[in-house]
């Protein structure tokens, strides 16, 4: 008896791969072989950078955040100590959008952190 090996699910999971790799260039998009190895070390890298994004953002916030306090006669470092002693529990996000969006309420935040270091 002859071997199937062109099975509905087999098929299936092909077809899966096919429109992932659509867009690709060459035997990437043409080659089941080479087009699984592709898409599949795609999602390797779509994986790993989902968590590096995170890394990427907070490093991003805490420059803007400096870089507003330094401007103001203030440290990066003291500057959040000092907003932690105050009891101000604002997230490095919000911090650095008022410092770019609203100057004038990041002033006040950061006459709030110098009296309280």
């Amino acid at each position: 008896m002859s071997r199937v090996t062109c099975t509905p699910s087999r098929l299936a999971r092909k077809r899966r791969l096919m429109k992932v790799a659509k867009g690709y260039w060459g035997a990437r998009s043409r080659q089941y072989k080479v087009m699984k190895e592709t898409v599949h070390r795609g999602w390797q890298y779509a994986y790993i950078h989902r968590r590096l994004r995170k890394r990427d953002f907070r490093r991003l916030w805490i420059l803007r955040i400096n870089a507003a306090c330094r401007a103001r006669g203030m440290m990066y470092s003291r500057f959040i100590n000092a907003l932690s002693k105050a009891g101000i529990e604002l997230n490095r996000k919000a911090l650095s959008e008022l410092a770019i969006h609203d100057p004038k309420a990041f002033d006040d935040i950061v006459e709030v952190a110098k009296a309280a270091a």
